[in-house]
């Protein structure tokens, strides 16, 4: 595990303005008193006399923050369901539940570039010096989801550490401290790849549990299987291909041994299975089976997140190579270059990686122990 699981700290709302205190009477509530809008549009500094388009830029920005607040809790909530030793088949429908609304979110969030995408270049020019230094980089929250997701610093952009420039902000103002510390906390917290990881590794494969006797044997005969169906594939294809005369036989030959080592390399890397994506792969390979419907389909929500995710990085890109070209970025940064290689992030690589070694129905293992799973025929196929 990366670490002992913190309770995130939740602060506690005040009823500034008639807020919303979470107790108490509420016969006497507003709907602006419950929701906080008088302080809420408050924030926009309508006060220094912005133009409409300034105003835009502050208001779809603050709207991304907002729900970056709502997409950490979730993002919590689904970890904490993972993280435990044993989780109630109960439990998994609302890990996907929570997955989904965090999708729809970034998807949300991904079309609100569109509307960035009315402001010109010159309406932006016209108050970008006003920014300063500032950057999108600085969005703490940002750097808090991808900690809580499990993006590691070998993954970013130049392996860059997501703290560093945050250490340098928290000399400036109590705020940008309390945000260092919050972040600091973050990675003391079990990432969410990591408990899905995990929870992953429990997976009964062909019947066999995890830390049973004989389990190892068990997944080994398994992906070894596995593996000599999917190299098999590469034979035949080459075989067809010389009879047919294919020209530069040879380097396909190569593609398919590649291929092939790929597998084995992801299956079994250092020689020695990976208990996880065995287990992976047999969900991906057997959804059809009863007892594995929520665990693909979580499997299935993950990588829907993810994409989300991309799609929201790579509408970012877009909108801002559109309105700026490629212009140094306000705070230092390659600008577009820098947002292009963020849409190369992937934090959940296996469950993309899976897809590449399976295998069609007719070709897969011999179910063994289908009872368990709660089918009842003869053994798929």
């Amino acid at each position: 595990m990366e670490g002992a699981r913190h309770s995130s700290v939740r602060p506690m709302r005040n009823n500034m303005g008639g807020g919303y205190s979470g107790a108490g009477d509420s016969s006497n509530r507003t709907y602006g008193g419950y929701l906080g809008l008088h302080e809420l549009l408050s924030l926009q500094r309508e006060d220094e006399n912005v133009s409409n388009d300034e105003m835009h830029f502050i208001v779809t920005h603050q709207t991304f923050e907002l729900w970056f607040k709502q997409v950490i809790r979730e993002l919590r909530e689904i970890r904490d369901i993972l993280d435990n030793e044993h989780v109630p088949e109960s439990q998994v429908p609302k890990a996907v539940e929570h997955l989904g609304r965090v999708t729809e979110i970034f998807r949300l969030l991904a079309s609100q570039w569109k509307v960035m995408e009315t402001l010109t270049p010159q309406g932006f020019l016209a108050f970008r010096d006003g920014l300063g230094t500032a950057s999108g980089f600085e969005s703490y929250q940002m750097r808090e989801m991808e900690i809580i997701l499990g993006l590691e610093p070998v993954g970013r952009v130049s392996e860059m550490d997501p703290l560093g420039h945050f250490r340098k902000l928290a000399t400036r103002s109590e705020a940008d401290a309390a945000a260092l510390v919050r972040l600091e906390s973050a990675l003391e917290e079990t990432t969410m790849v990591s408990a899905l990881t995990t929870w992953l590794e429990r997976t009964p494969i062909m019947g066999s549990f995890y830390g049973t006797d004989g389990d190892s044997s068990a997944v080994e005969e398994y992906v070894s299987s596995h593996l000599a169906a999917y190299t098999n594939i590469g034979v035949e294809a080459c075989a067809r291909m010389e009879a047919q005369g294919v020209n530069n036989i040879e380097a396909v030959k190569a593609r398919f041994d590649a291929a092939s080592q790929g597998a084995l390399d992801f299956l079994k890397p250092d020689g020695v299975v990976n208990r996880a994506r065995a287990g992976l792969l047999f969900i991906e390979s057997y959804r059809e089976l009863p007892l594995l419907a929520w665990p693909r389909v979580l499997i299935d929500a993950v990588v829907e997140l993810e994409e989300s995710m991309v799609l929201f990085r790579t509408h970012h890109a877009r909108m801002v190579e559109r309105i700026i070209g490629r212009r140094v970025g306000t705070g230092g940064s390659s600008g577009v270059d820098y947002l292009d290689a963020t849409t190369k992030y992937r934090i959940f690589g296996d469950l993309w990686g899976v897809r590449t070694i399976l295998l069609k129905p007719e070709l897969r293992p011999k179910l063994i122990n289908g009872e368990i799973y709660g089918f009842a025929g003869d053994g798929a196929k």
